[in-house]
């Protein structure tokens, strides 16, 4: 079997963020953006490294990185569900896109800057398992190219089950590649991204990839915390559903509610559950 798992943040950094793999990075990233004009060259402002990684936040993965037209990227993984987390999202955008006053003289020379967020739980209410969110005029849906200096992609990794064989698109198949990979044999490529030279060369980093015994250390206690997550996740769904239908009053149902809520299940999905 490949023996790590993509979803796992220190493998992502590493796989994605090394500066030799940023062929793998700029296809992602492509595959997201989905523009008629792809972009041609990305570079990482902040390429894995142990030390750094270590002392930063390892819960949360980002990627800094700047392409060939001067557009910033701030790639994330979360795989830990956040009831705050559009909020977090817009801080570190917004973050970003300030943050370049230390190097602009003037407004003019401010670069767009696009967050996009590879999170492993449902966020978003619906079944959609990628968003793309831009500034609009609230009465006709106007879209102005001077207010588009700050967009977000969200990708609910989740929310996509389909196999290899299932998916069409270079997305479908990137977000398929990071739910399954690990499940594949050691020197195994699907056929359907065996066309694909950088899709096939992440399989084969993957395949590859080795770590020191801290490193090791890492992805052992980072793979430990998201299956604690999620058996958390799931007793908790269990225990929502039990008192959903122990309390049929509606008093029991706003019980069961706050109790689902404040076990870490976002309202959106508590209440789903509860067929509110």
């Amino acid at each position: 079997m490949i023996r790590y798992s993509p979803k796992i943040d220190l493998v992502f950094r590493k796989l994605f963020g090394s500066e030799e793999n940023k062929v793998i990075l700029l296809s992602l990233v492509n595959s997201i953006l989905n523009f008629r004009s792809p972009i041609k060259d990305l570079t990482i402002k902040n390429p894995y490294n142990l030390a750094t990684y270590v002392g930063g936040k390892t819960s949360i993965l980002d990627i800094k990185a700047v392409d060939e037209n001067g557009t910033w990227y701030d790639i994330e993984l979360q795989i830990g569900e956040q009831g705050f987390y559009g909020k977090r999202a817009l801080y570190y955008l917004s973050k970003m896109y300030v943050d370049q006053l230390e190097n602009a003289e003037q407004f003019s020379l401010l670069n767009k800057t696009i967050g996009i967020h590879l999170i492993d739980f449902k966020y978003f209410y619906d079944e959609r398992y990628a968003r793309h969110f831009v500034y609009k005029d609230n009465e006709t849906n106007e879209y102005d190219e001077n207010l588009s200096y700050q967009q977000l992609y969200f990708i609910e990794l989740s929310k996509f089950n389909k196999d290899w064989s299932e998916s069409r698109t270079l997305l479908e198949r990137w977000v398929t590649f990071l739910n399954r990979a690990h499940r594949l044999e050691k020197g195994e490529i699907p056929q359907e991204i065996a066309g694909d030279s950088e899709m096939v060369m992440a399989a084969k980093k993957l395949d590859e990839m080795s770590f020191t015994r801290e490193e090791l250390e890492i992805y052992e206690s980072e793979r430990k915390k998201r299956m604690d997550a999620q058996e958390e996740l799931r007793t908790a769904l269990e225990k929502g559903k039990d008192e959903g239908r122990k309390e049929g009053r509606e008093e029991g149902l706003d019980q069961a509610l706050k109790k689902m809520i404040s076990s870490g299940i976002t309202e959106i999905d508590a209440k789903r559950i509860l067929g509110l």
